[in-house]
């Protein structure tokens, strides 16, 4: 029979067939009732899914998806304007990169001109990756 393997925190650490008598040091053992997640946990008699992996803040986007992101985000006018104040050198990075990292200092001056936080930065970037 499927058994579900418990560790001493309540987390569901593996999926095993085994008899109801076999018995494993540390860990206790559940008949396997769906639905049953390695990750998960089990508390009162009831298994839980693992909570869902941390969205991954990508380092860099395409100027495409950077550009259409600034549109679906309402602040195109903003940083077209930002813009215009700046250097040449930024105008033409800010017109003829092909990719934006978010590291770069351009990127820090323009999300700190806009009152930009760190958590929203991480969501622009992270929704421009899905454009």
């Amino acid at each position: 029979m499927q058994m579900v393997v418990i560790d001493a925190n309540n987390n569901v650490v593996n999926i095993i067939e085994a008899d109801a008598e076999f018995a494993l040091d540390g860990f206790t053992l559940v008949p396997y009732a769906a639905p049953a997640y390695i990750g998960g946990q089990y508390v009162d008699s009831a298994f839980t899914a693992p909570p869902a992996p941390a969205p991954v803040v990508p380092d860099q986007v395409s100027a495409r998806q950077f550009h259409l992101q600034l549109s679906v985000a309402g602040l195109r006018s903003q940083v077209q304007t930002w813009i215009a104040s700046q250097s040449v050198e930024v105008q033409d990075a800010f017109e003829y990169s092909g990719s934006f990292v978010r590291s770069e200092p351009m990127m820090a001056s323009g999300f700190a001109a806009l009152g930009c936080t760190t958590t929203q930065i991480d969501a622009f970037f992270t929704a421009a990756a899905l454009l």
